[in-house]
Order: structure tokens, then sequence, then C-alpha cells
């Protein structure tokens, strides 16, 4: 790699996953989300699902999803965030959001989604971006919001019974539709 590319100390350097990146991006994700790890950071659902966030084969088919990419986000050499994009027609899905615990309230995922939503309305002319979020994540929904998404009201059931999504540790699960124009 050329010296003048590679970033400067400390700077952010996205790229897509590859097959390879795996194992660290479960990793990743699981830690932002799952056990007592992701108590460190605000993120975590570990009150509210048990069990894994994600495995592999999951990971492995948003990365070889044709229609859109896994990004993994890189800070001096080491994977601190990522995140999927995937194109929908005139809009984008953002998803598979994670941050490292201990880097959550730094600023970085505001510059993460920032981030997506120039790549998706620039490079696949998505008009809109749109996620879905557990309903029951009050303060998640809120940071969002702070950055101009809006409920929609639109509900899909979590899939209890599959614990390739965790183990719901309540009744009430399902995930709220939230979209943001792309202007």
């Amino acid at each position: 790699m050329d010296t003048a590319s590679r970033p400067a100390p400390g700077e952010l350097a996205f790229r897509d996953a590859a097959p390879h990146d795996v194992d660290d991006l479960v990793a990743l994700i699981e830690s932002a989300y799952r056990g007592d790890s992701s108590r460190t950071g605000w993120t975590t659902e570990a009150d509210i699902l048990a069990g894994q966030r994600i495995d592999p084969d999951g990971v492995l088919e948003v990365i070889d999803n044709p229609d859109g990419t896994l990004l993994a986000v890189e800070q001096d050499g080491r994977l601190v965030a990522c995140c999927q994009l995937e194109r929908r027609g005139e809009h984008a899905y953002f998803g598979m959001f994670a941050v490292r615990p201990e880097l959550q309230g730094s600023g970085l995922g505001k510059t993460i989604i920032a981030r997506a939503e120039h790549t998706a309305r620039e490079q696949w002319g998505a008009r809109e971006m749109q996620m879905t979020v557990i309903s029951v994540r009050e303060d998640l929904i809120a940071w969002y919001e702070r950055r101009g998404y809006r409920r929609t009201g639109t509900m899909t059931p979590f899939p209890y019974g599959d614990e390739r999504f965790g183990v719901p540790q309540r009744p009430d699960l399902e995930f709220e539709l939230l979209v943001k124009p792309l202007g």
C-alpha cells in the first residue's frame, strides 16, 4: 500500500468486509449487543435478549450479497465498527450496525451513519434510508431520531423461536421501521 493512501493515526478507514473478516465481525457485533462486554456501551440488548446476535453464516450472507456491502471500519488497523448497507430499489437498508462498546458515545457512530447515508445517496442514488429497530429500544430509537430518522409505526414481529437472532427475555418484542429521506 502506498503511504499516501494510508490513513493518519486515529483516522477511520472504511472498506468492504471480506470472508476472512467473518470471525472478527461476529465478535464485534456480539460484544456490542450481548453478554457482559456489551454492558460497557449503551447499545446492549443483554436485558431483553440472551444468546447470540449473529452467527458466521449470517455475516457471510451479508458480505456475499451482490446488492449490498458490509462496511468494516478500522482505526489504527483495528476493527472498531461495521454496518450493513443494502440497495433496495429507491431506498437503502441500514443494519448490522455495531461499534466497540468502549468507543460508544465518542461520536464514532454519528460519523459512520453519515458515511453510510452518503454512500447510499451518492453511489446508489437512494432517496431514503430504512432500518428496523426493536421497538422497546427507546434510547436507541431516540439516537436515530436525533440523526433525522422518524418512526413509522410499521411493525414486524420478532422471530420468536429462531435462536439465530437470540432468546427473547420478554414477550413484547417487535421491530419498528425507521426512515430518513436522503435528499
